[in-house]
């Protein structure tokens, strides 16, 4: 995919529900231009790719657009321009207010117009929406080349509606399905035009739905074309948003912009969560990872399992549904695997890229693992991890089997599928595994943060086989947890470096470059403890942490670039992840900088929305953070982050089996004075907990209980 010069306005504007979702300009528009990434989707197919907004046959003047603390409306403001007739000036600009609100529900996009005149006199007005639909398949609009692509099917015109469709070389046909609130004046192909007089102090209010619609094969009706009125899904969207905040457990601060980022956090991770049949599932990102993947489901699930454990078991439960059952090298498939990622877009179905249901990772098993055991912590479910377990062992024999590939002890990775992704760790761009010379590594690849989460697994799992009574199989993935730690430590320590290596090649020569994975290494526990204070000593040198976090490469490297993917630039998960692996080890300093570091960029993105990653850049006073200029936002694990740094930064443990809350020598940061949190779930008891900061101690205080729950502090 080349990159385009420039852009022009980077201030885009999500709305995402279940399948569907849609990225706006800051009007509020969708248009050609920019990045190319606009437009209306749905199960991975654009079914609309412009509409755009005149107002008397020019762009309305802008006046402000957000989207609201909920995530579930986009809001915008505009006005007219300044209308000349005769030399002057008839209607000055500001008579006219245009509201525009938009929202998605159930696989369509509801847009209302209000158009108020605060004027004297009526106003003659006409309103154009241009509209276009390309039935672009997602990589296609990242820009992956077609040789052919299926035909568009001629448009269907009535008084208020308008059909465009497309059948696919699939054989599938796609549909957008557009319906007008009054009838238009005048209505084509791609143009409704309303012409309207609107009385002083008077108002009009237009509405489109556009239904995004899989109607199955080229022969007969769209299925389920007609969409509800605007009043129908806005209330029924706010309704759901309200059912599901009253259940969940919330966080908030006394500070107003800490509470922002928390608000957006949530806000991000609920809009980001789809219902399946299997339970709640947090999707990657939009706009290019609207789908379930593996290894993003997973830590995100992780990173909120001690406020929502129901994430984790609907994560769970999906990933060991589609675990692989055999050997499938087009897919890099093998029995036992867990998921990278599933689309079911035109050309997934096709078969143009692996990626219909894709295996090509190397991390998603152990944490699979790792998930499972925390979760069984979290809240004593046996009944589910008994039907867990064959998953579970599926798993840990994919590690002994498959992920061991030369019976070394250590587990490496080295595509099967041609077209597969080249790095199958959580940094899988093309260079992101090299030498400390520059040169690229070459596979099988053991990367030092697998083995952690190796060494993790093997012991979630042998916690997970004595409480369904295996104690034999409990031991022995004991001895197989210590086996990988002495082998782990002599393979990849560089006491030259003072941390880890990076990754051994296919030769088991180390890749000795200094990255954040190594931080990582202390997320799963496998790092000695001496080590482990090493490795947090170098990220915080100024090499590897810029101050606003932890850079994915330092600065002294070959091929360090802070506005490389992976080769320079801070990601929130990957600092989440270090954090917490840092506090399990009492190092709490580390787990406190990163959250405050990330608070202070967080707060100066659009939105107080955390992206996916931004730039490397060392941080400069009076400037904030670059972003990235593709980077995904809203970005699930980027939202999860948040909430996996405080529990570093305060200790925070929650466990049914004991029935219990605690705290290990809580911290924060001096931006935090207060916290509180509201209606935390354990079994069936639940407790509010106010948190108030006394310098660098913190004070837990039960606002609320009910049934039996022990809150504990240690200092």
């Amino acid at each position: 995919m080349l990159a385009p010069s420039g852009v022009t306005d980077d201030r885009t504007r999500v709305l995402k529900h279940g399948e569907t979702f849609a990225v706006f300009d800051h009007f509020g528009h969708i248009k050609p231009g920019g990045l190319g990434e606009e437009g209306l989707y749905h199960e991975g197919t654009r079914f609309l790719s412009c509409l755009v907004l005149d107002l008397d046959g020019e762009p309305p003047f802008f006046l402000g657009s957000t989207v609201r603390d909920g995530n579930d409306q986009l809001s915008v403001a505009l006005t007219n321009p300044d209308r000349m007739s005769g030399g002057r000036v008839v209607v000055p600009l500001g008579t006219l207010h245009l509201a525009v609100r938009t929202l998605l529900w159930q696989g369509a996009c509801h847009w209302r117009l209000r158009v108020k005149n605060h004027g004297t006199d009526p106003v003659e007005v006409t309103v154009e929406l241009r509209f276009r639909a390309d039935f672009a398949d997602i990589f296609e609009v990242r820009g992956m080349t077609r040789e052919a692509r299926g035909n568009d099917l001629p448009p269907m015109i009535s008084r208020d509606r308008v059909e465009l469709g497309y059948v696919g070389l699939d054989g599938e046909r796609r549909q957008t399905f557009l319906r007008f609130e009054p009838a238009p004046r005048a209505l084509t192909a791609d143009q409704a035009r309303f012409a309207v007089t609107v009385d002083a102090h008077g108002e009009a209010t237009f509405d489109l739905a556009v239904a995004c619609r899989r109607g199955g094969k080229e022969e007969g009706p769209a299925v389920g074309c007609e969409p509800p009125r605007f009043e129908s899904a806005q209330a029924a969207a706010e309704s759901a948003l309200e059912r599901l905040k009253s259940g969940s457990c919330r966080v908030r601060a006394s500070d107003g912009r800490f509470d922002a980022w928390l608000r957006r956090s949530e806000a991000d991770l609920n809009m980001m969560t789809s219902d399946l049949p299997t339970g709640p599932y947090p999707y990657a990102g939009v706009p290019w990872f609207n789908t379930p993947f593996g290894r993003d489901g997973l830590i995100t699930a992780f990173q909120c399992l001690w406020l929502r454990p129901e994430l984790a078991r609907g994560v769970l439960a999906y990933l060991a549904a589609h675990q692989a059952t055999e050997l499938v090298p087009d897919q890099d498939a093998e029995p036992g695997k867990i998921l990278h990622e599933t689309r079911n877009g035109e050309m997934a179905v096709l078969g143009e890229m692996p990626f219909s249901r894709y295996y090509g990772s190397v991390d998603a098993t152990p944490l699979f693992v790792v998930l499972a055991g925390a979760y069984y912590e979290r809240t004593g479910d046996l009944t589910f991890v008994e039907t867990l377990w064959p998953h579970v062992e599926a798993a840990l024999r994919w590690i002994d089997d498959y992920g061991d590939r030369d019976g070394d002890g250590l587990v490496e990775y080295d595509r099967r599928a041609g077209t597969g992704l080249i790095h199958q760790g959580w940094k899988d761009s093309d260079d992101a595994i090299s030498h400390a010379d520059g040169t690229l590594a070459s596979g099988p690849i053991a990367l030092c943060e697998v083995q952690s989460y190796v060494f993790a697994a093997r012991r979630a799992g042998s916690t997970l086989a004595a409480a369904l009574g295996r104690p034999d199989r409990a031991a022995a993935l004991d001895r197989q947890a210590a086996s990988i730690r002495d082998c782990f430590e002599a393979a990849f320590w560089c006491d030259d470096l003072g941390t880890y290596a990076l990754a051994l090649d296919g030769a088991k020569r180390p890749c000795k470059v200094r990255t954040s994975n190594a931080g990582q290494c202390l997320f799963g526990g496998i790092a000695a403890p001496d080590r482990a204070a090493r490795v947090v000593r170098g990220l915080l040198s100024p090499d590897s942490f810029t101050g606003w976090g932890i850079r994915t490469m330092a600065t002294t490297e070959a091929r360090f670039n802070p506005m490389s993917y992976h080769n320079g630039t801070v990601w929130p998960h990957d600092n989440a992840l270090i954090a917490f692996g840092a506090a399990r080890y009492g190092l709490k300093d580390l787990a406190v900088a990163v959250l405050a570091g990330l608070f202070e960029a967080g707060t100066r993105f659009d939105l107080n929305r955390m992206p996916e990653l931004f730039c490397g850049f060392a941080r400069e006073p009076g400037e904030g953070p670059v972003p990235y200029p593709v980077a995904c936002a809203p970005q699930a694990w980027a939202a999860g982050s948040l909430f996996l740094l405080l529990q570093a930064c305060l200790g925070l443990g929650v466990g049914a089996l004991d029935r219990q809350v605690w705290f290990h020598q809580p911290r924060l940061p001096a931006f935090v004075p207060e916290l509180r949190i509201t209606n935390l779930r354990v079994g069936g008891s639940v407790v509010d907990l106010l948190l108030l900061r006394h310098g660098d101690d913190v004070s837990v205080n039960i606002l609320r209980r009910v049934g039996e729950l022990s809150v504990v502090v240690e200092h």
